[in-house]
C-alpha cells in the first residue's frame, strides 16, 4: 500500500509540471513581453526538483522537528531583510538577491510555519481541570501563541504587500487547529471574532488592494484599468470552450491581450488552448495528488507528522482553488501562483519541498 501511494505522489506531481510546462512555453512563445527564458528556466528547476523530492523522501523526517524552530527564525530575518532591502517589481517589495540569485521568502515561510506550528501542537498536553483558569490556559496555549506565530509572519508578509500569501498563512493556520483537538467552540469563538474584524482591515489596504476588491465585484466598472485582467483572463477561458483552440493558437496569450499569463494566470492558456478538457484534467491531477495527501494524513500514527500532512494539504489545496477561482472571476485577484504551473524558482522550490516530505511520511513506519 505504501509503495503503491508513493508511486501515485510521483505520478501526478510529474504530470502536473509536465502539463505546466508545456503551458508555460506556449505562454513564452514568439513573445516580446514574456520571453522563453522562463520556460528553460522552469524546465532546469523542474528537473533539480524532482531530484530534490527524491532526496527528501529518503531523509530521516524528525530531522524537521528538531529545526522547526530555526527554520521559522531564519525565515522571519529573511522577511525583514525583505522589508530592509529587497527588490521592488510591479509595486510590492518581496524579492531579495543573494548571490545573484532571486527568491521570495515568503513562498519558503510557509513551510517554515508549517513544521513550527506542527512541533509546538505536537507537545501539546490535555488540561485535566476544566475551571475558569484551565479555560484560559488552554485558549492561550493552544491558540493564542499558534495563532502568534502565525500573526508574525502575516503581518510581515502583508506589509510588502502580498494580502494573498497572507491570507494562505491564515488558512492553512486554521486547518491545524481543526485537526489539534481544541474543542470546536473556541475555534467558532475565534474565527468569529476575526470575521468582526474584517471590515476595519480596509482601511490597511492598498490603493490598487482596493481598487482589485472592487472590480471583483464589477470587472466593467475599470475595464482597462484594475478590471482589464480578469475580463481577458475569463475571455481567454470562456474561448476555449470544450476542446481549446488548440496548443500554440490561444489569440488572448499569443496577442499579448492576457497580462501575467505565465505566472498567476497560467491556467487562462490552458483553458483557452485545452478547453474545459484540459481544465479538467489539471484539476483532477490535483484532485489526486491531494487525496494522496489526506490518506497519508490520516494514517500516520506520529503528531507532528500529521500536522506537517495537514498543513502541506491546506497550503496545496488553498492554492490550487484560489488560484482557479482568482483567474475564473470567482475570487478576488491576490496574487496566489498555480502549485507547480505558474513560472516562479521560489513557487516551485516550495512545493517540491511539501510533496518531497508527503514522500517522506508516506514511505514510514509509523503508517499502518
Amino acid at each position: 500500500m505504501r509503495n503503491d501511494l508513493e508511486k501515485k505522489i510521483w505520478l501526478y506531481a510529474i504530470l502536473i509540471i509536465v502539463l505546466g510546462l508545456i503551458a508555460l512555453f506556449s505562454a513564452s512563445y514568439g513573445n516580446a513581453r514574456v520571453s522563453q527564458k522562463v520556460f528553460y528556466d522552469q524546465l532546469i528547476c523542474s528537473g533539480l526538483g524532482l531530484i530534490g523530492m527524491w532526496y527528501l523522501s529518503r531523509l530521516d523526517y524528525r530531522k524537521f522537528y528538531d529545526l522547526a524552530y530555526v527554520f521559522y527564525a531564519i525565515n522571519i530575518i529573511l522577511l525583514i531583510w525583505v522589508l530592509a532591502a529587497g527588490r521592488n517589481a510591479l509595486g510590492a517589495t518581496r524579492w531579495l538577491e543573494i548571490g545573484g540569485v532571486n527568491f521570495q521568502p515568503s513562498e519558503f515561510m510557509k513551510v517554515s510555519l508549517i513544521f513550527a506550528l506542527s512541533r509546538y501542537l505536537s507537545n501539546r498536553r490535555p488540561t485535566l481541570s476544566f475551571g475558569f483558569f484551565s479555560r484560559t490556559q488552554v485558549i492561550i496555549k493552544d491558540l493564542i501563541i499558534p495563532f502568534l506565530l502565525t500573526l508574525i509572519p502575516m503581518a510581515l508578509i502583508f506589509k510588502q504587500p502580498d494580502l494573498g500569501t497572507a491570507l494562505l498563512l491564515f488558512g492553512m493556520f486554521v486547518m491545524i487547529i481543526f485537526v489539534s483537538g481544541l474543542e470546536y467552540r473556541y475555534i467558532f469563538s475565534f474565527l468569529s471574532i476575526c470575521a468582526a474584524l474584517v471590515p476595519f482591515g480596509w482601511h490597511f489596504l492598498k490603493q490598487y488592494q482596493k481598487d482589485r476588491l472592487l472590480v471583483f465585484l464589477n470587472p466593467n466598472i475599470d475595464p482597462l484599468g484594475a478590471g482589464y485582467t480578469i475580463i481577458q483572463s475569463k475571455i481567454a477561458i470562456g474561448s476555449g470552450q470544450l476542446f481549446g483552440k488548440g496548443w500554440l493558437s490561444g489569440t488572448q496569450s499569443q496577442l499579448n491581450f492576457l497580462p501575467e499569463r505565465h505566472t498567476d494566470f497560467i491556467f487562462s492558456v490552458i483553458g483557452e488552448e485545452w478547453g474545459l478538457v484540459g481544465g479538467i484534467l489539471l484539476i483532477g491531477l490535483y484532485f489526486l495528488l491531494i487525496n494522496c495527501s489526506l490518506t497519508i494524513a490520516g494514517q500516520i500514527k506520529d503528531k507532528f507528522g500529521t500536522f506537517v500532512a495537514v498543513g502541506i494539504v491546506s497550503i496545496l489545496s488553498l492554492q490550487v482553488i484560489i488560484n482557479l477561482g482568482m483567474v475564473m472571476g470567482l475570487f478576488p485577484i491576490v496574487g496566489i501562483t498555480l502549485p507547480f504551473v505558474s513560472y516562479g524558482r521560489s513557487s516551485l522550490v516550495k512545493s517540491v519541498i511539501m510533496i518531497g516530505f508527503l514522500l517522506n511520511l508516506s514511505k514510514k513506519r509509523t503508517i499502518f
